[in-house]
């Protein structure tokens, strides 16, 4: 059964990390898009004014009809069906939850981990269980909740990790965005996603029923992660990397729901008309 996670950001995370990534304080922001400081502060507390936040959806860059529907708790992401070869992990770390994943050849039974979560042994345990051999951990970024466990999943498996060059890693080698590798006959295609992070990487996995994007932190459902180090970066990046493959590639993200390209090009704020 697919694992049930709350989206990680509401209306009101969306509107602070496009006012924070734009530099807009509320009196900048109430100028730009006719609304008044007050209006904006009801906004930001959770109080859903449509005439409002349509206003400051306009003037944040954002869509306002998916804005909207997540105001109203409209969005639902779409289930997303399970695929041999593709396995989802969810762990606690502080006062969050944080995804990882495993990836595998049905046919020769090659894996591979993708980022490590708070606790790597539930990936290990099914690896274990299902007879794969788990020889590569591909790392999305460093955010501490993403590679909490990587010294001991390199000691129980052996495997070789991999970091983009932009974010070393004691443990891991480093390589440039752009190099392929592979998961048995799979293909990973790597991508800079950065903007959340200086390393951020997208891989790009073929060679399945379904394409997958394991994304890290550069895009969730209905949302991105806050553009830590580029806010301009983050929205191209995903826009160029992410968003430009296939509808039906399933977005694996570091928090939250999985979800498709299709979906986020309609259903995300950040993205959507």
């Amino acid at each position: 059964m697919p694992l049930s996670i709350p989206l990680e950001d509401n209306f009101t995370d969306i509107i602070a990390k496009a006012q924070r990534g734009l530099g807009f304080n509320n009196e900048a922001l109430a100028a730009r898009s006719g609304s008044t400081v007050a209006e904006i502060e009801n906004l930001k507390v959770g109080m859903v004014d449509e005439v409002a936040l349509r206003k400051v959806a306009s003037a944040l860059g954002l869509g306002a009809d998916a804005l909207f529907a997540l105001a109203e708790s409209r969005y639902k992401p779409e289930p997303v069906e399970e695929i041999e070869g593709l396995a989802h992990f969810n762990s606690l770390f502080d006062d969050m939850t944080v995804n990882s994943f495993l990836v595998w050849d049905p046919s020769t039974r090659e894996a591979a981990f993708f980022d490590t979560g708070a606790d790597g042994q539930p990936m290990l345990d099914f690896a274990a269980s299902h007879g794969l051999k788990v020889k590569q951990i591909f790392i999305t970024h460093i955010h501490t909740d993403h590679v909490f466990d990587l010294d001991r999943l390199i000691e129980k498996t052996g495997a070789q990790a991999w970091v983009c060059e932009r974010e070393p890693l004691a443990g891991a080698e480093s390589f440039g965005a752009g190099r392929t590798f592979y998961i048995g006959s799979l293909t990973v295609e790597t991508r800079l996603t950065s903007g959340h992070a200086a390393g951020g990487v997208t891989y790009f996995i073929q060679g399945l029923a379904m394409p997958i994007a394991v994304v890290g932190d550069s895009m969730f459902a209905g949302s991105m992660g806050g553009g830590m180090v580029s806010y301009a970066d983050a929205l191209c990046n995903n826009r160029e990397q992410v968003l430009t493959l296939p509808d039906t590639t399933i977005i694996c993200p570091g928090h939250g729901p999985l979800t498709t390209v299709g979906e986020q090009k309609h259903a995300n704020p950040f993205f959507a008309d």
